[in-house]
């Protein structure tokens, strides 16, 4: 029937032979590093101490410098060609400072203070280094070294304890100074890993490459959890709420890449766009505005109309990918603009999304009962361009708070942990009164993908 582009998810098995017909003969000139190899360099040492720790540093570089991990090499090495540059993804580590009158827990130093932000440092360059690589296994033990898990097998998990023991370890990240250094960082450098593991989410990259990216954050917040069981609980919670933005994020960017090649093949077929003119042409679009009346999310009359004219404009000039992407960024500049610099922005930006999310639901709805024949293109269309929209405002709430994308969405989880697990559980401003109402609709397929799933309350509410 109608529906072949629900199913948007089939593709070629990852261990195919096909995909070599594809892959084959693609660069792969990457720097290749050893991410298990121990390194603890200090930032800014204090007395002798930190002079010991640096020839320490030394005679380990130099111990362990001819030594590969057996999984350096990833199955399949051509995949760095799509990765971004990782030389930047270190962010500046501030400094943890300790307001006057403010006590250090016993037996704790300032050295010591000093001591974790530098091996905390460390601690993501291996993280870097073996996401770069693509070795994402490696990260559970890097967290079970750091947060010294006590079902740690491997024969360097005392590494740590020479510079810094595990008891104060843990009674520094009891410290609110701390905690705040952790959760600054972490969502620095977990946003440029995404950017690193997905620079453009509307390039095309091999599905083996995409699926192990879902695989990896799929894995990422069990193993965290497991890794810092018996953690001081105001840590944890810290660390599992930007991990699960960063998971979040990775399994919405990877679906939206997805649904951007699905969509590709529709946007380039001439008879498929000329039949969805057709199609979008016999829609009621009085009738979409009439419904409008009767809901709460009223929108300007005008507006609607420019959008729908330059939609059929911009769809009748057969527009690449990239082109419509251009067009939705604009909607979004010239729509949000009134409110730049002004406290209500992120409300706007949320009501232009529960709006853009109503009338494209209607004109949905409208094809449905006219059994388009395009129905299948504008469903996946719709599913794509939602998506990205969503991408857009995600992108433009951050920069008008000054925080990162992954640091809005933590945050919020970080206020309603709930979120994390709930498939279908409705978003903080769910309760509140109908202006503030999300209209929702489910495209999930896989029950533990929720990449599709993420509201727009959750997020921006």
């Amino acid at each position: 029937g109608n529906s072949k582009y629900h199913y948007y998810g089939i593709r070629v098995k990852p261990g195919s032979s096909l995909n070599q017909l594809s892959e084959d003969g693609a660069s792969s000139a990457v720097r290749q590093q050893p991410s298990s190899q121990k390194r603890y360099k200090f930032l800014s040492g204090t007395g002798a101490g930190s002079q010991k720790l640096d020839n320490q540093y030394e005679q380990n570089t130099n111990h362990s410098g001819g030594s590969n991990h057996s999984n350096s090499s990833p199955q399949h090495p051509h995949h760095h060609q799509y990765l971004g540059d990782g030389s930047g993804a270190i962010p500046d580590f501030p400094e943890i400072v300790f307001a006057p009158g403010l006590a250090l827990p016993e037996d704790c130093t300032l050295e010591d203070v000093d001591t974790l932000r530098s091996i905390y440092r460390e601690h993501c360059e291996a993280f870097l280094d073996a996401v770069v690589n693509l070795e994402f296994q490696t990260v559970e033990s890097l967290w079970r070294e750091f947060w010294r898990s006590q079902d740690n097998n491997n024969g360097d998990e005392c590494e740590e304890e020479k510079y810094l023991s595990k008891t104060k370890l843990y009674l520094l990240c009891k410290c609110g100074p701390v905690q705040q250094f952790v959760r600054r960082v972490d969502y620095l450098f977990y946003q440029n890993l995404v950017e690193v593991l997905i620079p453009d989410v509307l390039r095309p990259i091999p599905s083996s490459l995409t699926q192990a990216i879902r695989n990896f954050a799929k894995g990422l917040e069990s193993w965290l959890t497991s890794a810092m069981t018996g953690c001081p609980e105001e840590m944890m919670h810290i660390k599992v709420s930007a991990v699960s933005a960063l998971a979040q994020t990775l399994r919405r960017y990877t679906s939206l890449n997805h649904l951007a090649q699905a969509a590709r093949a529709v946007l380039q077929n001439s008879s498929q766009i000329n039949q969805m003119l057709v199609d979008l042409n016999r829609v009621d679009f009085h009738n979409v505005q009439e419904q409008d009346g009767c809901c709460s999310c009223k929108c300007d009359d005008g507006m609607v109309q420019r959008l729908e004219a330059d939609f059929k404009v911009t769809l009748q000039q057969q527009n690449s990918l990239e082109q419509w992407a251009a067009w939705l960024k604009g909607v979004v500049t010239q729509v949000l603009k009134p409110y730049e610099g002004k406290p209500n922005f992120a409300k706007a930006a949320r009501q232009f999304l529960l709006k853009w999310s109503f009338y494209s639901s209607m004109v949905i709805r409208d094809l449905t009962l006219r059994s388009a024949a395009s129905f299948g293109s504008f469903h996946l269309i719709r599913l794509l361009y939602d998506e990205y929209m969503f991408f857009l405002i995600e992108h433009q709430v951050a920069l008008e708070t000054g925080e990162t994308p992954i640091a809005v969405m933590g945050e919020k989880y970080n206020n309603n942990p709930s979120n994390l697990s709930g498939y279908l559980q409705p978003g903080p401003l769910a309760n509140q009164n109908n202006e503030e109402q999300a209209i929702y609709v489910s495209t999930r397929q896989d029950p533990e993908d929720v990449s599709l799933d993420v509201h727009i309350i959750v997020i921006l509410g």
